[in-house]
């Protein structure tokens, strides 16, 4: 029975991004002309991306400590991450934002052109060249007073437990002077956990934002702040989940993990 409704929930996920499509190229020229710098755009994809959580009743979505996200404000905000399902619960944080995720994302069918149109940033991992390029148009955007939302770890952890963060972020914070937002996200991995092709349609999912961090803090050390954030980001997992990290809340023990 979990197979047939992902079945259908990937279809519908498809069927609704081609849908999507048109009118983001429909309100492409107009954005350029207003030069909200693809506000709309984003909002709209936003909406659509955070509806997938919601036409669940039984997949439960928390925010906790929203005050510490100001709109108008720019910040490059670190995620851990735990599960594909990360990228439409942190849509739910309604702000102005460019993800930056691996090339291989930017060549899904419909979805890889809806996140090009935004104006997403795009990093094959272990290519020199292309960690240069995302440095620069992350800097771009942020210059532009458009944050930055990047997955400090690389890529999903295996076991939900926070994985070594990458130093990236942490310098576009010191070189572009932006406070860093971390956002700790408990549960997604038990909605779809890495390698996993069913999904579960009943868990909880809590994202927790921290009170921004800035580099002068730290000396403009981006090493210094890296190490501050993932041991604050871990310390948080580990209270909202009460297991010492591992991703599964409190309310999901007892299901089988995906």
């Amino acid at each position: 029975m979990a197979f047939v409704l992902s079945l259908v929930y990937f279809i519908y996920f498809f069927t609704t991004a081609v849908l999507l499509l048109p009118v983001l190229a429909v309100l492409y020229p107009i954005d350029i002309l207003l030069a909200t710098k693809k506000k709309f755009l984003h909002h709209l994809t936003i909406l659509w991306g955070f509806h997938f959580l919601r036409i669940n009743p039984f997949w439960k979505c928390r925010f906790e400590g929203l005050e510490n996200l100001t709109n108008g404000n720019n910040y490059v905000i670190v995620a851990n991450h735990q599960s594909l399902v990360d990228i439409f619960i942190l849509s739910g944080l309604r702000h102005h934002f460019r993800w930056v995720v691996k090339d291989s994302l930017m060549r899904v069918p419909i979805f890889g052109l809806i996140m090009k149109i935004n104006g997403d940033v795009s990093i094959k991992r272990g290519d020199l060249k292309s960690v240069k390029e995302m440095m620069s148009d992350c800097k771009g955007w942020l210059n532009k007073n458009v944050s930055i939302l990047i997955f400090p770890e690389g890529t999903r952890s295996e076991d939900g437990k926070i994985c070594q963060f990458r130093d990236g972020p942490f310098r576009l914070s010191v070189d572009c002077d932006v406070p860093v937002l971390p956002v700790v996200i408990a549960g997604t991995r038990q909605v779809l956990a890495k390698h996993a092709r069913v999904l579960n349609f009943a868990a909880e999912m809590t994202v927790r934002i921290l009170p921004p961090v800035m580099p002068a803090s730290f000396q403009e050390s981006p090493v210094n702040m890296r190490r501050s954030v993932q041991a604050v980001m871990i310390e948080q997992l580990a209270q909202m989940t009460g297991d010492g990290g591992s991703g599964e809340t409190m309310a999901s023990r007892g299901r089988n993990s995906l």
